[in-house]
């Protein structure tokens, strides 16, 4: 479901880059697509994975509710792992070009090919592909 409309998702990924900062996170990019958010960030000693995804989607999906759907919600769970310094410009580079990147290949595929990749067996739904003009 694409409930993260285009024109609100700057504003969406810039107040998400806020909430790590407040909780000692540097986001590093924060980006997306409209039913998803990738946050490439560094967590620092303060917080853990879980209670950092926690903070930034109960945080993000209240100014969602206030700011662009009543209804929004993200979904229950999330996929997390880290990245080699050696990655971070590549990685931030994929993050802050979703639009572009999802053109190419629905987020549905994407995940399921990184789920084998690190040898997990997924379902995930099929979405639709943006309209490339």
């Amino acid at each position: 479901m694409h409930s993260i409309r285009e024109e609100i998702q700057p504003k969406l990924w810039a107040y998400m880059a806020g909430i790590a900062k407040g909780h000692g996170i540097h986001a590093v990019a924060i980006g997306g697509f409209a039913d998803h958010a990738h946050a490439l960030i560094d967590l620092g000693a303060i917080l853990g994975i879980a209670k950092a995804v926690q903070v930034l989607k109960a945080n993000s999906s209240r100014w969602m509710k206030e700011h662009g759907s009543a209804r929004f919600e993200w979904q229950e769970g999330y996929f997390a792992c880290s990245v080699s310094r050696s990655q971070v410009a590549t990685i931030r580079q994929y993050v802050v070009n979703q639009k572009d990147h999802h053109c190419r290949m629905d987020f549905a595929k994407e995940f399921k090919l990184l789920a084998k990749k690190h040898g997990f067996e997924i379902e995930v739904e099929a979405n639709q592909r943006c309209a490339v003009p």
